[in-house]
């Protein structure tokens, strides 16, 4: 392993130090914040003690993964037009977890998604899937997320070796790890929230510094792009740079947007932050203050990546040792030198450390929750018993997720992130919402649309062309299929979300109709519960 530095004029030295003192200070959070945590609901909630404003900072900082900083600033970079329009997917795709989730979810559920799905249906088999499709998605976002660091740190450390780049997976893995255990999800929102802060403050320096450079003109720094891109410079502003040259690709651009925008209202995750509130309002003002941050953010990601191709040029960041995902970095090193970049570093570590550990708590929770205490244990096992689980499963996701995470090692993250949100929309998002609105769905319905979602969705992720079949790049000599040197795709699109979303819902419907089963007494109450707040965790009457 070679500490040259990757990028020209990089600090590894200053780098490691800045990263370095974010984790003393975020573990030193992560255990004031553990004194506190002695429950159950403390461990899973963080005691329902987070106001919406705070709670609405912290999703943000949950939501504005690696994929939002480093993957969309590069797409933006590369493919200009058609890189924005995951930002566009994934604000857009906020409107949905307010309007129809996030509320509801509050009132019905406790800890997990299993709660909500379980609510009025046979407990054992619909926790087990309900846990089944949160460790999948959990899976998914987790390998973006590793793949992000490893790339990373390849282009700060200049640490080339696919050995050294396991190895930062690894430590990244560890520190995750640490953060989840010791603190719970006080801890780990507390993380969130301070790497929020950091990420937002950090990219509006860099837009203001770009816009500056530029006499505050959108349109010069546009051209500027363009300009630097050569011949292919007018393309960056439309339509079609990546999508849209052929009629594959043009239907792989609508599968993307679909599962980008269905994808959010069934991100785990996402769904488990609701709970840390004290009431149903505050979960609908900690949505809107979410909407206002990560749109803000968006729109810094349009500059940053249309400023990295003005500054810096698509070439030189897809020559970088993290691909496209170096250009944020790359930019940050041509605006304010190496202190800058290591700055901008140390927050994407830091994003992707907060993230990593959302992930972990909530499928390790998930699997306590809903498997170890309402499936094994039959709802009689206990509090610290079910706590004791949650830390072991964290640790078995870690590995997991460390092992994932060294095999995608190069791939794009937002691409990656967005087939977890393929996973989250066809194998959760039509179960919740059936759930919550049709009053004749039923368990069999639940579990078709379930696992059979996870399972097409799934299905047709392996045989696609991002995991094998794309041609190798004659520039790299690779191939952007996640195995290389292998070809046994047969499904045409990147991204299923097109096909497994209808199916799913489809299943949903048919398992539903074709079983009389029916609990028409546990859907009244779950619908006054759900729209009143009457019975919920800490209900407040307001």
């Amino acid at each position: 392993m070679t500490l040259a530095a990757g990028v020209e004029g990089s600090s590894p030295a200053l780098n490691i130090t800045i990263f370095g003192l974010f984790v003393l200070v975020t573990l030193f959070v992560v255990f004031r914040a553990s004194r506190n945590t002695k429950t159950a609901s403390d461990y899973y909630a963080a005691g329902r003690a987070f106001t919406g404003p705070q709670n609405g900072v912290a999703i943000a900082g949950d939501y504005l993964s690696a994929a939002s900083f480093l993957g969309i600033a590069g797409a933006i970079a590369v493919y200009g037009y058609d890189g924005f329009l995951y930002s566009i997917g994934f604000l857009v795709a906020w409107l949905i977890a307010l309007l129809l989730v996030a509320e509801l979810l509050r009132n019905t559920g406790k800890f997990t998604m299993g709660d909500v799905l379980a609510f009025r249906m046979k407990q054992r088999p619909v926790r087990a899937a309900a846990a089944t499709s949160t460790l999948a998605v959990s899976f998914f976002y987790l390998l973006a997320q590793m793949a992000g660091a490893g790339g990373l740190v390849a282009l700060l450390l200049g640490i080339e070796s696919k050995a050294g780049q396991a190895a930062i997976i690894v430590i990244v893995g560890i520190i995750m790890i640490a953060y989840v255990l010791i603190g719970g999800m006080k801890g780990t929102t507390w993380v969130q929230i301070i790497k929020a802060a950091l990420l937002i403050a950090g990219a509006l320096a860099m837009t203001v510094w770009v816009l500056a450079l530029y006499g505050f003109n959108f349109s010069g720094l546009l051209q500027g792009a363009v300009d630097k891109a050569g011949k292919a410079g007018e393309a960056l502003l439309g339509p079609g740079n990546q999508y849209g040259k052929t009629g594959t690709t043009k239907l792989d651009f609508l599968s993307l947007g679909i599962a980008l925008v269905l994808g959010t209202a069934g991100l785990p995750h996402v769904l488990m932050r609701f709970y840390t509130v004290p009431t149903a309002k505050e979960a609908r003002r900690s949505v809107v203050w979410a909407i206002a941050l990560i749109g803000v953010f968006y729109l810094f990601t349009l500059v940053l990546g249309y400023g990295a191709g003005a500054l810096v040029g698509a070439d030189k960041i897809k020559a970088a040792p993290g691909g496209v995902n170096s250009a944020a970095p790359l930019l940050a090193l041509e605006l304010g030198g190496p202190i800058l970049l290591g700055l901008i570093a140390a927050i994407a570590f830091a994003t992707i450390l907060a993230v990593v550990a959302g992930l972990t708590i909530t499928a390790s929770a998930s699997f306590a929750h809903d498997v170890y205490a309402n499936v094994i244990k039959k709802g009689k096992a206990s509090p610290a018993s079910e706590v004791k689980v949650a830390r072991i499963t964290a640790l078995v996701i870690g590995a997991v997720a460390i092992l994932g995470g060294i095999l995608a090692n190069g791939q794009n993250i937002a691409f990656l992130v967005a087939l977890a949100f393929a996973v989250a929309a066809s194998a959760n998002l039509p179960t919740i919402l059936y759930s919550l609105f049709w009053k004749r769905f039923n368990t069999q319905g639940a579990l078709w649309s379930i696992y059979g979602g996870l399972a097409v969705c799934v299905l047709l992720i392996v045989f696609s062309p991002a995991v094998s079949g794309k041609p190798v790049d004659p520039k790299t000599g690779k191939s952007a299929s996640m195995i290389q040197g292998v070809d046994f795709h047969w499904f045409p699109l990147d991204n299923p979300g097109l096909v497994s979303i209808p199916v799913a819902f489809f299943l949903g419907w048919l398992g539903t109709v074709l079983s009389k089963e029916h609990n028409q007494k546990k859907y009244a109450e779950m619908e006054v519960r759900s729209l009143t707040g009457a019975g919920a965790e800490k209900a407040i009457a307001h």
